[in-house]
């Protein structure tokens, strides 16, 4: 399907691996000419070299997005290297602090926000000018289940996503009408490294294997999510990947739910 996209311009958070390397992918194969940008360069390149994308469209430059400077240097960089983006896919998360609200203490709670919160603040603050000079932009963030399906051993993750919502929703009103469309996406239990390591952890503390962490996991955990299986990358990139584009013309302040049914409501 063409997404009519060709020859814009996309930066994509948290981009070495999983559902952000998956979205580079998508995006490449429309056309788009594509930054990535993670913690850590040589993790990147590696990114880079799986793409194989064409000399001049695909660029990858390492930043922190909850460093002010970190991403006023990363923005330097991209405009050197492909001028004013069209397109902002913020992608960069962790699972932060687990255990029970009453085991968590302040700096798991102050670690997990910074992250997965004003991290996403500080990069559309970063990079809104570009998103507003243009009169069409894409904006869209990688919120979770979680925020609308919060879960007992995980909260902070499950409020900085519900905080991601409400971010998302609030500036869908502020700009729409300057053609920036902004959007959020909604996995659960996707087959990226993040939960990898819950799965590994969850196998290591049961004693079982990898596989049967997964299937004890769905059973006990995500009993909604009905077609028993972790989804994949490029199954959440897809959805992110029509947002970005031109048929997505008239979506703008929605939360597009990639989970299966995971979530238990309507």
């Amino acid at each position: 399907m063409d997404l009519r996209i060709s020859g814009k311009k996309a930066l994509i958070t948290g981009a070495d691996s999983g559902i952000g390397w998956s979205t580079a992918k998508t995006l490449l194969g429309e056309g788009v000419t594509v930054v990535i940008t993670d913690l850590d360069q040589e993790s990147l390149d590696k990114a880079v070299s799986r793409l194989g994308a064409e000399e001049g469209r695909l660029f990858a430059f390492a930043a922190d997005v909850t460093d002010t400077s970190s991403l006023a240097s990363l923005h330097s960089r991209v405009a050197d290297a492909v001028g004013p983006i069209d397109i902002l896919v913020q992608s960069a998360g962790v699972t932060g602090a687990q255990g029970l609200f009453h085991e968590i203490d302040d700096a798991g709670w102050v670690d997990t926000l910074t992250v997965d919160l004003l991290g996403p603040v500080r990069l559309v603050k970063e990079f809104l000018p570009d998103l507003r000079a243009g009169g069409w932009g894409r904006l869209v963030f990688l919120a979770s289940e979680d925020a609308v399906q919060p879960y007992d051993d995980e909260l902070p993750y499950c409020a900085a996503k519900a905080g991601v919502l409400a971010l998302a929703k609030g500036l869908s009103r502020s700009y729409a009408s300057e053609g920036l469309l902004v959007n959020a996406v909604s996995p659960a239990f996707i087959n990226t490294p993040m939960t990898d390591a819950m799965m590994t952890k969850r196998a290591d503390e049961n004693g079982t294997s990898f596989d049967e962490a997964i299937d004890s996991f769905l059973a006990q955990e995500r009993p909604y999510m009905e077609l028993g299986r972790r989804g994949e990358p490029d199954e959440v990139a897809n959805v992110i990947a029509f947002l970005c584009s031109d048929l997505a013309s008239f979506v703008n302040g929605s939360n597009y739910r990639v989970d299966s049914g995971s979530v238990a409501t309507i």
